[in-house]
């Protein structure tokens, strides 16, 4: 971030969620429900999760609240704006038969509602690039991912508390925020640094008349997203990942792993950047009608890899490397960079608290030793 930033105070927060609200977005931010932060209806700051912290750690998810009149003290909840773009159940097309017996086929592409996120993370950022690329840039652009997309307006925060789970310094990730984001924010003691990057988001800033940030308010914001690189503990290996894990397909670790994976599918349902996805027929009773469908799916799943009767990864140790090898070594080749952002939520919510990067780790270090 190298343009001069704006100063919001805390007390003038406000202004800008109903700056959003009078431009006719629907504004989605951060609350603690269920005790975990999850994206919500919001038109008051006072529903956001002040003095609240989420303590993470390798199958664990906790959050506590302190006297702290800070409002984005905490790392993550499980979902990221993945389900507000690619919906996990989504009926693509109708099939009607009509009186004489013919078919007539409907699709319908959804009429998105211009909608504004408060409190994007920079790992998350970073995953919708990835979606982006994935639903946008090919030679079929999807027209449900896009109506979404257009009308999307995103308020980022930069990452102060990063969790243990957390290692997007290490994934180049995070934990700032950049011009990606429509509007970007520091959090300091006392309010936020403020960037606009987009036409959209000066539309709504620019009449908040707000003075520049001083140099030292500048200086403490710098200082705190420094910090919260500084404090993540866990990082990937700097080896090759894509020519090791493809090298290494039949390396004994793989059924380490097997014997404590569950192939539940949690990791691939949290991760920003998965795409996998199923179709489904849903007929009418009376026959006349069926409506084929999107639902969210995972490499863990046994439909996912049944080709002609054929099962081609049975088991949860050939489902597992084929989520690791995918995420970390195909993506490489398919997007010029791996599929993971650094976020750490498949650590978090793994039931049995597998760590993708001890994994990745210990694959890498017995493949230097001459295991593979």
């Amino acid at each position: 971030m190298d343009s001069q930033p704006t100063y919001l105070p805390r007390a003038q927060l406000q202004t800008l969620i109903d700056g959003l609200l009078t431009a006719g977005y629907q504004v989605l931010g951060p609350m603690l429900e269920q005790d975990v932060i999850q994206y919500r209806p919001l038109d008051s700051t006072s529903q956001l999760p002040r003095g609240v912290h989420d303590h993470q750690a390798p199958g664990s998810y906790r959050t506590t609240t302190t006297d702290s009149t800070r409002q984005f003290a905490w790392a993550n909840g499980p979902q990221a704006l993945k389900p507000l773009l690619f919906a996990p159940t989504e009926p693509l097309w109708r099939v009607e038969r009509d009186a004489d017996g013919a078919l007539r086929f409907i699709t319908a592409v959804p009429e998105a509602a211009p909608t504004a996120v408060i409190g994007v993370r920079a790992c998350d950022l970073a995953a919708l690039r990835l979606q982006d690329r994935h639903f946008l840039e090919g030679e079929h652009p999807d027209p449900y991912y896009r109506a979404r997309r257009d009308n999307l307006l995103l308020v980022a925060v930069d990452c102060s508390h990063p969790a243990d789970t957390c290692f997007c310094a290490s994934t180049g990730d995070g934990p700032d925020c950049d011009d990606s984001a429509d509007i970007v924010l520091t959090e300091l003691a006392d309010g936020f640094l403020l960037w606009s990057y987009s036409a959209r988001g000066r539309a709504i800033t620019e009449p908040l008349a707000l003075a520049k940030a001083s140099a030292d308010q500048v200086q403490n914001g710098k200082a705190s997203i420094a910090a919260a690189a500084a404090t993540q503990p866990r990082r990937l290996p700097a080896a090759d990942l894509p020519t090791t894990l493809f090298a290494n397909q039949a390396h004994p670790h793989w059924d380490d792993v097997a014997k404590r994976c569950l192939a539940c599918g949690n990791c691939t349902l949290v991760c920003p950047s998965c795409f996998c996805h199923r179709s489904e027929e849903t007929p009418a009773l009376g026959g006349a009608s069926s409506e084929h469908s999107r639902v969210w799916d995972s490499c863990f799943t046994s439909g996912h890899a049944h080709l002609h009767s054929t099962h081609l990864r049975e088991t949860s140790r050939d489902q597992y490397r084929q989520w690791l090898t995918h995420k970390f070594g195909g993506w490489v080749e398919q997007y010029g960079r791996s599929g993971c952002t650094g976020c750490g939520r498949c650590i978090s919510w793994c039931p049995v608290g597998i760590d993708v990067t001890a994994e990745l780790a210990a694959l890498c270090a017995e493949a230097a030793g001459g295991n593979a």
